[in-house]
């Protein structure tokens, strides 16, 4: 069970707001260079879906007030073959995580908090692996994607079944990596802890908060916060996974589908180009909205500075973690964006403040070039020299497929053979993901655990390792993934590690007598 959850990125340095609030408004492009920018993003779309097997992709580009370009591409589902439009509804996945943060410096303009409070003033039961770190966490850390915590911390969780609740409750036994404050690692459960707050300050939840604050003022009356909504949607497009090269569209009542929604605050928007055009204008016009401002100009610049430095960069430019956004350094102006993905769909929003301009991109396949577009459109804009980096992007990701393909494990010639089947079974638990159920059943052993009870088959493979697949991902590509199974000199099974749980060091279990359960 691999590349279960796909979701983004991420980022330490604080700016001066002052200076940045200074920088003067950049001139638009020339006529001729825009045209140029916006003929060669219709024809790289296009080539981008033909060479990445994207089902349907949709466009938006917006330059100050106004949105200059807006187009569907290819289709909703490649079953029905129905053409991508304006209206089309997607998943935007972690791009909600800035919708998040823009009701959180709304509270903040209102004097509800202060960004440097600590949160266990407002959260008394808000607790992590460190007692120091407890304390001293502050309001803005929660979002700044430097905790500590290994990245993408218990996003398994969600998958079985566990609601918002008990994710934030469970936050306080995952064990730290580095040092608080000193590294990027993404997070989604601490937006969780976010929402919580906003809605104690706001006596609301998030849901409500977001349709009330933001869609309503904005007119984003096609976006929504739900999984109904999206099933029911006129005008949707289908999550699509690709498979042993080839693309499949998951059905819209696919069981696991809701995961999205309950990790809400950091990825359960739903939305179309149209909507999305009208959060990009906001944002680049700095909070205002027909002549108001919603959110004060010094804390959109601080949703949007850097926060936290990340050890990677785009092509050579230095990126950062700011509050739901990332910042990137560019010439002549950085670029503010963040990507999200969901099971099946990937989404990339980026502007440019000083300089008015802005984009979204929604598509329904998981690919990198959503955000290969965008940053050719701006080097496009300026007049830069621009090269086929999807190309060079989609030669790399085969040539790591074919290296990852060659390093998978072999399975042994001559293995050793298992304990009775029997022996293994019982129940197992950990602090993260509770009690959990191993059964043997024919030649195989089931996992079954969380209130979803969702299953892994273990597979024989040596001794006592066990191949590891969850059938309900029946479309996950099949590198090797295992189960362990700790065994005393007495030949009793004690504990058992899952490595599909275990990224996070969250998935060592500890068996438990069974006349202790009956």
């Amino acid at each position: 069970m691999k590349k279960i959850i796909l979701i983004l990125t991420g980022l330490f340095f604080i700016f001066s707001l002052h200076t940045a609030l200074a920088k003067e408004e950049a001139p638009a492009a020339s006529a001729e260079k825009l045209k140029q920018a916006l003929a060669d993003v219709e024809s790289y779309a296009q080539r981008g879906l033909r060479d990445w097997q994207i089902p349907g992709m949709a466009v938006a580009i917006i330059q100050g007030d106004e949105v200059i370009f807006s187009k569907g591409f290819g289709i909703k589902d490649i079953n029905t073959r129905a053409p991508v439009t304006e209206e089309t509804v997607f998943q935007i996945g972690s791009t909600s995580k800035a919708f998040t943060t823009t009701l959180m410096a709304m509270l903040q303009d209102e004097g509800k908090f202060q960004w440097k409070d600590q949160v266990v003033n407002y959260l008394s039961d808000f607790m992590l692996y460190d007692p120091w770190v407890t304390r001293e966490f502050q309001v803005w850390d929660l979002m700044a994607q430097h905790s500590g915590l290994p990245g993408y911390s218990a996003d398994t969780v969600i998958l079985c079944g566990f609601d918002r609740d008990y994710v934030r409750s469970i936050i306080r036994y995952i064990k730290p990596v580095a040092s608080f404050r000193a590294e990027y690692a993404y997070q989604n459960h601490l937006f969780l802890v976010a929402a919580e707050l906003l809605e104690k300050l706001s006596g609301r939840s998030w849901e409500d908060n977001v349709k009330e604050r933001i869609f309503q003022p904005l007119g984003m009356a096609s976006s929504s916060v739900d999984l109904l909504s999206f099933q029911r949607a006129t005008d949707v497009a289908s999550v699509h996974i690709k498979s042993k090269d080839k693309v499949i569209a998951l059905p819209m009542d696919w069981k696991y589908m809701d995961w999205v929604y309950k990790y809400g605050p950091a990825g359960g928007i739903n939305s179309n180009i149209k909507d999305m055009a009208k959060w990009v204008k906001f944002q680049v016009n700095s909070g205002a909205v027909s002549g108001k401002q919603l959110v004060s100009r010094e804390n959109m610049q601080f949703l949007r500075s850097p926060k936290t430095i990340m050890d990677a960069d785009y092509e050579g430019h230095k990126i950062y973690y700011c509050q739901g956004w990332l910042y990137m350094e560019d010439q002549p102006y950085s670029i503010v964006w963040h990507n999200g993905g969901t099971t099946g769909m990937k989404t990339m929003v980026a502007f440019i403040p000083e300089a008015k301009i802005g984009l979204v991109i929604l598509s329904n396949l998981i690919t990198p070039f959503p955000e290969l577009l965008a940053m050719r459109f701006f080097d496009q804009y300026f007049g830069k020299p621009v090269k086929d980096a999807s190309a060079e992007a989609l030669a790399k990701e085969k040539k790591q497929a074919a290296e990852a393909e060659a390093k998978l494990p072999k399975r042994p010639e001559h293995p050793l053979a298992a304990m009775p089947l029997e022996k293994y079974s019982g129940i197992y638990s950990n602090p993260v993901y509770g009690k959990i159920k191993v059964e043997a059943r024919d030649d195989a052993l089931t996992v079954t655990g969380g209130p979803r009870q969702m299953q892994l088959l273990l597979t024989h493979w040596d001794k006592d390792m066990f191949s590891e697949s969850c059938p309900d991902f029946y479309f996950e590509d099949s590198g090797e993934v295992f189960a362990k199974f700790e065994v005393g000199p007495d030949n009793k099974v004690t504990g058992l590690t899952i490595d599909s749980l275990n990224k996070d060091g969250c998935g060592v279990f500890i068996k438990e007598e069974l006349d202790k359960e009956k």
